[in-house]
């Protein structure tokens, strides 16, 4: 028998992370184990509200626990890399919109279309999005079902409107 394939090593090391990951009020985002070199286990988690620093540390801690305490990882030595998510993954799933409420977004829709716009609204049928209305001072809605939708990706933006969601910070200073 020989080793292991990269998904048969992700499912592994997943199914012994994700309890370590939830009993922290965590969900598991992703796990990839690379073999190239020294191994190297990257677990991404996330929560409403973001995670930080001590989050991140507390997660490590746990994750790197229950590997030692599993022998999904065998004996030889590896590196865990513990993380967010960063802009650039992908939304795919709905939690993954309701934590960018606010946000600026591309999404790609299964006919094949692309819709723009800012989320202004997550429920259980889909996404309301707003989108410039071509210049004029109000907004065009645009409801896109959970159905419809393929994916979507957060665009970067250096200056954040005045009518952020409350809660989150505006570029704009107050005189």
């Amino acid at each position: 028998m020989g080793r292991p394939s990269r998904r048969e090593d992700d499912a592994a090391v997943r199914r012994v992370v994700e309890p370590a990951v939830a009993s922290l009020g965590l969900d598991l985002e992703d796990v990839s184990v690379q073999a190239a070199g020294r191994r190297r286990v990257s677990v991404v988690v996330d929560r409403d509200g973001g995670i930080d620093l001590d989050g991140i540390a507390e997660v490590s801690r746990a994750v790197s626990d229950a590997l030692d305490e599993s022998d999904a990882m065998g004996a030889d030595p590896y590196t865990l890399e513990v993380t967010s998510p960063g802009i650039d993954r992908p939304l795919t799933l709905p939690r993954h919109w309701r934590r960018n409420v606010g946000r600026r977004v591309h999404v790609h829709t299964a006919d094949g279309l692309m819709a723009e716009g800012r989320i202004a609204e997550v429920d259980d049928e889909g996404v309301l999005l707003l989108a410039d209305a071509g210049g004029k001072a109000e907004s065009i809605e645009r409801r896109v079902l959970w159905p419809q939708i393929v994916r979507g990706e957060v665009q970067v933006e250096f200056r954040r409107p005045d009518s952020a969601p409350p809660g989150e910070p505006s570029t704009e200073e107050e005189a």
